[in-house]
């Protein structure tokens, strides 16, 4: 039954990532609207990292900074470090310029959905807000019900898809140790279970309390070893960035067979990694309470450039430099750890084991806290306890399985869903998008004022009173 479910996953895969429907998507929308927004990604990367410590608008309220670490904590994760071993060992290296392509492209998108988000967000019945994209699919296109299939399929996702694939992916990093046995990924799978289960139960708040603290601590301390890792072999790096460059424009292989090319590799794991396009951030961003929407949707651009800029290059030039060369045999956990105790001798597959418990545990608590809005917005009103707890307990259980699943299917499954997700939602912010661009000229011109931009529906054409938030 397994393997017929498989099979049907893959067909599915397989006709999503042909060259014209996801990456073209991704592409050509990346490309539009850098166009649209005069290269905002460069232009206001400055602004960007000082939207980032404005204090909520309401006490109580959820800032910037919280809801950026919120979406970077589903972000950066353990695909930033499995992730970027199955791209270099299946994609060759030239999927790390590939990776970086889909982020730089990726930044304007995830400026625009998140903006879109902001918008036309709701607000709670505790003061709180939220949103994303089933909400402007609802309220800008009047389509509830495209909305609703969007909200299945994040749920879909991030309880189901990339909590598999996190819990999965930490438990196979322990292969490297000698008392790893068949009993390992229970044990593992169980004490994630009873570790996420603790935090979920505290809603919402301690969810961003929680990833507050933990994403810049373990960001920063990745960056760092990476960093130390590079200057114990500063000899390896001309050849890494040969090898980045000259695989990525070997266009004769790349087309001899698009589907394993470094190209389609690249595509897939950015986009796993980063999600611009995907619509998933911006049900992080919907939650902040700012004064004009346009800041969140420049925060989460960062979020793009942190994870995929920051923490992927971070791991493949730590995985490159250690002089172990990538080959499909090692791809995912075996090539890492191989890589790191190449690196860093004994201490590598420990210190790999204590960055991916950290990665794998923000990633599930980031992951999930997209669910929950998009589960009411399916509703049509605020979840009851009892139905809350039940989705709990199933986001629980669904951690435990990962750990114990097989590779092949959690990353297929969730490649599919992905792709899934983009398709739906690339078309719909691209119809949108000269809201969310309009937006930003307005929050652009305030700024020259030497205003501390408020958004005001009117300034950009809208009627407020259609706005549950902006009145």
């Amino acid at each position: 039954m397994l393997e017929v479910i498989h099979n049907a996953i893959n067909a599915v895969s397989n006709v999503l990532y042909q060259p014209y429907i996801v990456p073209l998507l991704l592409f050509a929308t990346g490309v539009w609207f850098t166009v649209r927004t005069k290269g905002m990604q460069v232009r206001l990367f400055k602004e960007a990292c000082s939207v980032i410590m404005d204090k909520p608008e309401n006490k109580g309220g959820i800032s910037s900074f919280g809801a950026l670490m919120v979406s970077t904590a589903s972000r950066v994760g353990t695909g930033n470090i499995i992730g970027v071993s199955t791209a270099l060992c299946l994609g060759g290296p030239g999927a790390i310029f590939w990776m970086w392509i889909t982020a730089i492209l990726g930044g304007a998108s995830a400026f625009v959905e998140s903006t879109l988000a902001q918008i036309y967000k709701k607000k709670n019945s505790d003061g709180t807000f939220k949103g994303g994209p089933a909400f402007y699919m609802e309220q800008a296109l009047g389509q509830r019900w495209l909305g609703v299939i969007f909200s299945i399929i994040i749920i879909l996702i991030y309880a189901v898809g990339y909590n598999l694939l996190a819990s999965y992916n930490l438990q196979s990093t322990f292969g490297a140790f000698e008392f790893y046995s068949t009993k390992t990924p229970y044990i593992i799978g169980a004490i994630l279970m009873v570790l996420f289960g603790v935090i979920v139960i505290g809603g919402a708040k301690r969810l961003i309390k929680v990833t507050e603290y933990l994403v810049p601590l373990m960001g920063l301390l990745y960056v760092i070893v990476s960093i130390i890792v590079m200057i114990m072999n500063y000899k390896n790096i001309p050849g890494m960035f040969s090898s980045i460059f000259k695989s990525a424009f070997d266009f004769k292989a790349i087309f001899g067979g698009f589907s394993g090319s470094c190209i389609m590799w690249g595509i897939k794991r950015g986009l796993y990694s980063n999600e611009a396009g995907m619509g998933s951030a911006p049900n992080a961003a919907a939650r902040a309470d700012i004064s004009h929407p346009a800041k969140q949707g420049l925060v989460q651009m960062l979020s793009v450039f942190i994870d995929t800029l920051l923490i992927c290059t971070a791991s493949a030039f730590m995985f490159m430099c250690s002089g172990l060369a990538p080959n499909a045999k090692m791809s995912g956990a075996l090539y890492v750890s191989s890589a790191m105790e190449e690196a860093l001798g004994a201490f590598g597959p420990v210190f790999l084991c204590i960055a991916m418990s950290l990665f794998a545990f923000t990633t599930l608590i980031g992951n999930y806290s997209y669910c929950e809005g998009c589960l009411e917005f399916i509703l049509k009103r605020e979840a009851k306890k009892w139905e809350l707890v039940v989705f709990r307990v199933f986001a629980t259980i669904i951690v435990f399985v990962g750990a114990i699943a097989s590779a092949g299917l959690v990353w297929d499954l969730s490649d599919m869903l992905q792709g899934l997700a983009v398709v739906i939602n690339v078309p719909v912010i691209l119809i949108l998008g000269n809201t969310a661009v309009k937006c930003l000229n307005d929050y652009t011109k305030q700024k020259k004022e030497g205003k501390n931009p408020e958004f005001k529906a009117s300034a950009i054409g809208m009627d407020a009173e259609k706005l549950d938030c902006w009145k």
